[in-house]
């Protein structure tokens, strides 16, 4: 039948996930860091979605597609243990039972304020630095972190799911204005944190700066799963 039904830009999308948790009806899914319609007839047209997207990548569009079918969404819910953005699934980590005391005795934090929204894009300390972008919740996740990645950085972070930001015009002032030599992105392994890695991507886009980056994807329980240069 021809219809009402999203759609998704995917060059827009950042992979927040903002629109996974609006959906009720759970037609929307994170897939290689991008929102996804999942099932049309999961869909009822009415656009939850839409007011929730900070990358504007969610629209509305007449074609053919399977009507709403309000059972199959029910059956769909009852078989799913957990709703909205996998980042949200409770869990109970273990720590280690021991871990060397001076990794956590000293700051390695070279200035302040820390997060993005705040920073002064022409701040003295900027100029020649190695910035480190972080999304918030990786520093509570990797017990070494500010020796890890804090050390001889100035450190940037944030959260794509909850600030109401677009950080790629911040970052992207950043870059242009000050001399960087390097960028690393630390994200957590959950969708939500894309948004992050995709800010940066877009902000050295928009500057044209050849400059040097990396991306480590930290998992829920603390490990780095991944370094991509």
């Amino acid at each position: 039948m021809l219809r009402k039904i999203i759609t998704i830009d995917q060059e827009k999308c950042n992979g927040c996930g903002l629109c996974v948790q609006a959906c009720h009806e759970q037609a929307i899914g994170i897939a290689d860091g991008k929102a996804v319609l999942l099932r049309d007839d999961y869909c009822d047209g009415l656009g939850d979605c839409l007011p929730v997207c900070p990358a504007d990548a969610i629209s509305f569009e007449v074609r053919e597609a399977a009507a709403y079918d309000e059972a199959a969404v029910l059956a769909n819910k009852t078989g799913q243990k957990t709703v909205g953005c996998p980042g949200t699934q409770a869990q109970q980590l273990q720590p280690p039972h021991s871990a060397p005391a001076e990794i956590f005795q000293t700051s390695q934090l070279q200035q302040w304020p820390v997060q993005i929204k705040l920073v002064n894009p022409h701040a003295a300390y900027l100029q020649n630095s190695r910035l480190l972008i972080a999304a918030d919740c990786t520093a509570f996740a990797y017990g070494d972190f500010h020796r890890k990645f804090i050390k001889n950085h100035i450190t940037l972070i944030g959260c794509p799911k909850l600030d109401n930001e677009d950080y790629s015009r911040k970052l992207t002032e950043i870059l242009l204005a000050n001399d960087v030599k390097s960028v690393t992105v630390v994200r957590m392994e959950v969708p939500c944190c894309g948004g992050i890695e995709q800010a940066v991507k877009t902000a050295l886009q928009q500057s044209g700066r050849l400059i040097p980056w990396q991306v480590v994807t930290i998992s829920t329980d603390g490990q780095i799963l991944e370094e991509i240069s």
